[in-house]
């Protein structure tokens, strides 16, 4: 009763007021109403108009999943709900909007452990708020649309740096309409203890959200981040293609989660890219599920010498779930190291593929990489597939490569009946197994969350 009553607050809509939302499809009045709403500086008009023209350009991926049921002329590119006071107290989001962020555990959890939180409501962020200690030490958390006023210059530095407009056609569409996210700046030698969190959740029919988030990690500082995504169950389809860049500095350390379970109306076609100065750390852990069709491959890019990186997912796919998701990982400076480590589940018919691309340039000598993917298949209509793309530029590196894909083992089954334990018990507890070294590295309410979701897909098998 507890997990279907998870499942029914992330898959029920809210009756919602909106202040702003604009028609179906995009042209550039869309575009221009979308910048008036969220007062940009004229750059920004500037940026969005000349993306427009890049994304009408560029043709629709066809390497990947069936992209065909997505019709973007039927997609809300924009709606902001009626929001008022400065959002820096719960008690100025409205009732039924708060309501959704309680039963979702947000505020309770900023008390108990987190440095800050935003929330994002559609296009709009309805909350936002950093620990006054940290705001003391120089670290900015704000709503992306209020960075941008706030701290023009560094926004502008930034913004659309690690992934360029002209990357690919969703990077192109999302620099045309982003609203919201996050601006996250710490600067030299702060480390933050508590991670920051940030929860985003579409609730719009047939809409898209496109946040973006910019986070800075000056050299020899420190932080975690945390994003959780969620969207209602509608039966049309509804568009997410953010974008993340991460800028980590020399010596410094920087460690995204996320836990993407949106519902299986939604195309989640998220960019996300991490910038790896001299001796930097990222580590990216991710949990991708609810979604019926998901491209995502977080890249670093490890651009300093002996600067490092690790990448962490897990991938579920279920009936009517196309789960496309992996890894790139670009080593530039000497003595670079990455890991990769990925895990999928597929069943009922559901496809989990891991494309990765790993490519060591020549500058990047004595370099080494581990990358390791492994696929759980639970029935015999379901597919695993692996597609690594490894490109090797000098002969002084070190590559391993491991690949697997297998159905649960029948004799570890017979061993656990013949203990007494019956076969949905045995089944989830060898699922629980399979996925524990990608599940464990969550935010505790994250794993918490994971561990419910994938008990409720046993239940279906």
């Amino acid at each position: 009763m507890e997990n279907n009553s998870l499942q029914s607050h992330l898959d029920t809509s809210d009756e919602i007021i909106y202040r702003d939302i604009s028609d179906a499809g995009l042209n550039e009045k869309i575009i221009r109403q979308i910048s008036e709403s969220n007062n940009d500086p004229e750059w920004m008009l500037e940026l969005r108009l000349k993306a427009l023209e890049v994304f009408r350009s560029k043709s629709l991926p066809t390497w990947g999943p069936n992209l065909s049921g997505l019709d973007l002329d039927s997609i809300r590119y924009f709606a902001k709900a009626q929001v008022e006071g400065d959002r820096k107290s719960w008690e100025d989001v409205p009732d039924e909007i708060k309501r959704t962020f309680d039963r979702l555990g947000i505020p309770e959890a900023e008390k108990a452990m987190l440095a800050g939180v935003g929330a994002q409501y559609d296009s709009e962020v309805v909350y936002h708020n950093l620990r006054q200690e940290l705001a003391d030490l120089g670290v900015i958390f704000e709503d992306m649309s209020v960075a941008i006023h706030e701290h023009e210059e560094l926004v502008r530095s930034h913004f659309m740096k690690a992934i360029p407009v002209h990357d690919h056609k969703f990077a192109a569409l999302h620099a045309a309409v982003w609203s919201g996210g996050t601006f996250l700046y710490v600067p030299k030698w702060v480390v933050i203890d508590d991670p920051l969190q940030a929860y985003f959740r579409m609730n719009v029919r047939a809409g898209g959200q496109f946040e973006h988030t910019i986070i800075i990690i000056e050299d020899e500082a420190q932080a975690h981040y945390i994003e959780g995504c969620s969207a209602p169950k509608y039966g049309t389809a509804s568009l997410h293609a953010g974008c993340v860049e991460i800028y980590v500095g020399a010596r410094a350390k920087m460690r995204y989660s996320s836990v993407e379970n949106w519902s299986i109306d939604t195309y989640n076609l998220n960019t996300k890219r991490a910038i790896v100065e001299e001796e930097g750390f990222m580590e990216w852990v991710g949990g991708n599920m609810g979604s019926g069709v998901t491209m995502l491959y977080p890249c670093s890019v490890l651009k300093g010498n002996k600067s490092s990186a690790t990448h962490i997912g897990v991938a579920l796919a279920a009936a009517g779930q196309d789960t496309d998701t992996g890894a790139k990982v670009i080593h530039i400076g000497e003595q670079t190291t990455s890991t990769v480590l990925s895990k999928s589940l597929s069943k009922g018919w559901g496809r989990a593929t891991y494309r990765g691309l790993l490519d060591i340039k020549p500058s990047a000598i004595g370099s080494v990489a581990r990358i390791e993917c492994d696929g759980l298949i639970l029935d015999s209509h379901s597919k695993s597939d692996t597609y690594p793309d490894i490109r090797v530029g000098n002969s002084s590196s070190t590559v391993a490569h491991e690949a697997s894909a297998g159905k649960i083992s029948e004799e570890a089954l017979f061993y656990m009946r013949s203990r007494g334990i019956n076969e949905d018990a045995a089944k989830t507890m060898i699922v629980n197994g399979f996925l524990s070294p990608v599940v464990r590295e969550l935010p505790l309410e994250y794993a918490a969350e994971m561990n419910v979701l994938i008990a409720m897909e046993m239940e279906k098998t």
